[in-house]
């Protein structure tokens, strides 16, 4: 009699102990033409329930893999469990294989010690694929110490120990399914009668063929009390292996053996128990009853996967962003990105929307222009422009198959793959640097010649590529640069310059005025207006179009006015005042000049100047 198994009643209900273990959660999704089967055995000698003349399981057991010629495997996953905290490591067919994890979950009675049981896991699918349909041997499972050590297991009769490999494969000939693999492990018992577990991210296009498999450690035939198992509050069976009171009673429905001890491979057909739509399912498992004699029993069952295989065909719209542009001080950014619509086993549609976030603000949309085949990818480019509000480091965020109000309008195979995101920095210009400004004399209305190159050289020392601008507009569109800055002369003063120095990523910014004043004009003391074409006129430098509203005065030695000129009248030694001689050259000699030059900054200049020919 297995006393911690069947205690009393009134006992279970004082005493309610929970069992701590982890939650059954999809584990992989293969969408296409795939399929599953299963192969394991287990080590147990007979079912420990019935028989107690052994502790210890066997040290090795075989299972023989059959696939079809027309199915090719994609992956393989071998699982072994057994009582205690865990063997990570076991042999199959000489391959020493490591747990890549490992469940546990604990069960425990009043006045008993707690006991542990566990599951591990490996993906062994290159292994398969290279021996291919053979005979599969595991061993070197070994329970020695923690059954030797925790007498509870065998006096409890929960020492148990088994494996199973599951082959994932794809064939032409199946229709486009969606097969998701769920694992953890989870127990139900006398204390925790009933487990509900919900597995999500289905899509049931079409019920025909449906099916869903378990894996599951320690159950009995013997125990079959309040026992059930259901989809969506249908019980499941599969007479004569599994009957509706007894779903786990050590059996393996892909060989349709009875002997699989403290084991269940089982797979069940759902056509029946599950609808077109449907987006989820409720398994439910139960146990625990009252036996003709009044007394609460109860089976001891830990669920370690579940495999469901639907027909499905939908699209699987996932997005990449694969690289953006970004422009010294500009706020806008071109996005380069790439839609997929991998693990699908329906095209996505064109005009599948897309929609472009900074730091949660909608700053873009977009969307797929053609169909996108199963497998297949399209790639775009999109300019965005983010607004003032949005700080220069944020967050991008891409989402295909979103509207802009967070909704999506395809139907896909697994709605929680569509975004792509990166923490995205713009590149903004540094403060301009204002440099010492220039003053130049004024060469002729207001404007001189500079050397631009020159005056920024005297204040900044660099090797990287500079450039000249009139306007900083100029400067931040990267056009119309000064193309001569060696010898540049202003169109205005005072003049802005803008020089920008290319400072990767970005650039750096500096400014400087240039102005003109009008210098002190330069007088000479004689001229030859004899029209040898040199020094023919009264050329006073630094006077003409620079003060432009000058007056210029000439007497003779008896102190006659002679010739008065202006900006556009010059001295040639003719004469252009007084009553006779007009038109006339005047006779070599000494003359004298007023020159009023109309400045504020400047008195009339006096002096002499002598004409000869």
């Amino acid at each position: 009699m297995r006393f911690l198994k069947h205690i009393i009643v009134i006992v279970a209900f004082v005493f309610t102990i929970p069992s701590f273990a982890q939650d059954i959660e999809l584990f992989q999704q293969f969408n296409g033409r795939y399929d599953y089967t299963a192969i394991g055995n287990t080590l147990n000698p007979f079912e420990n329930n019935l028989d107690d003349s052994f502790c210890f399981p066997l040290e090795s057991s075989s299972a023989t893999l059959n696939l079809s010629s027309s199915a090719t495997v994609v992956a393989a996953y071998l699982y072994w469990a057994g009582s205690g905290t865990g063997d990570t490591n076991v042999t199959l067919n000489g391959l020493s294989v490591d747990a890549v994890d490992t469940y546990t979950v604990d069960y425990s009675e009043p006045l008993a010690e707690t006991l542990t049981y566990f599951s591990c896991y490996a993906d062994i699918t290159d292994f398969i694929i290279s021996e291919g349909n053979t005979l599969y041997e595991l061993s070197d499972l070994d329970l020695t110490d923690t059954l030797t050590n925790t007498p509870g297991f065998c006096n409890n009769r929960t020492n148990f120990a088994g494996w199973s490999i599951y082959i994932i494969f794809e064939d032409s000939t199946l229709p486009l399914n969606q097969l998701n693999l769920y694992q953890g492990l989870e127990i139900i018992n006398r204390n925790n009668q009933e487990k509900t577990i919900t597995i999500d991210n289905l899509n049931v296009i079409d019920n025909e063929g449906a099916k869903i498999g378990f894996l599951a450690w320690e159950g009995d035939n013997n125990l079959n009390f309040g026992e059930s198992l259901s989809i969506n509050d249908n019980i499941l069976s599969n007479p004569p292996l599994n009957l509706s009171d007894n779903a786990f009673n050590g059996t393996n429905s892909f060989t349709n053996s009875s002997a699989f001890y403290n084991a269940d491979l089982d797979v069940y057909d759902i056509q029946d128990n599950i609808n077109i739509g449907d987006t989820s399912a409720v398994i439910k498992m139960t146990t625990g009853d009252f036996d003709e004699f009044g007394v609460f029993r109860a089976d001891l069952i830990i669920i370690n996967n579940i495999v469901t295989v639907l027909n499905s065909q939908l699209p699987d719209a996932t997005i990449v962003l694969d690289d953006y542009i970004i422009n010294c001080g500009d706020r806008s950014l071109a996005v380069d990105y790439t839609v997929f619509n991998t693990n699908s086993t329906d095209h996505l549609p064109a005009n599948t929307p897309l929609a472009l976030y900074a730091d949660g603000v909608l700053v873009g949309q977009t969307q797929t222009q053609n169909d996108i085949p199963i497998d297949a990818s399209e790639s775009g480019t999109i300019t965005i422009t983010l607004p003032d509000t949005i700080d220069d480091i944020f967050l991008l965020t891409l989402v295909i198959d979103d509207d802009g109000t967070g909704n999506g309008i395809v139907i896909e195979i697994n709605e929680n793959n569509n975004i792509d995101d990166e923490l995205i920095e713009l590149l903004v210009i540094p403060p301009i640097q204002i440099l010492p400004n220039e003053i130049a004399c004024n060469e002729g209305f207001n404007s001189a010649a500079f050397n631009l190159v020159e005056l920024f050289e005297n204040s900044i020392t660099t090797e990287l590529e500079v450039e000249f601008y009139e306007t900083i507009d100029d400067l931040e569109s990267n056009i119309n640069a000064i193309s001569n800055p060696e010898a540049y002369s202003n169109t205005s003063n005072p003049k802005t310059i803008y020089i920008k120095v290319y400072n990767p990523p970005c650039y750096d910014v500096y400014q400087f005025d240039l102005s003109v004043e009008n210098c002190p004009p330069y007088v000479p003391e004689g001229f030859s207006p004899n029209d040898d074409g040199t020094n023919d006129w009264f050329n006073i430098q630094g006077l003409y179009d620079i003060f432009e509203d000058h007056k210029l005065k000439i007497f003779n030695r008896y102190g006659t006015l002679i010739f008065e000129g202006d900006n556009g009248k010059k001295w040639y030694g003719l004469i252009n005042r007084g009553l006779n001689n007009h038109g006339k050259r005047v006779p070599v000699g000494t003359y004298f000049y007023v020159l009023d030059l109309n400045d504020v900054n400047y008195r009339p200049l006096v002096g002499w100047v002598y004409v000869n020919y």
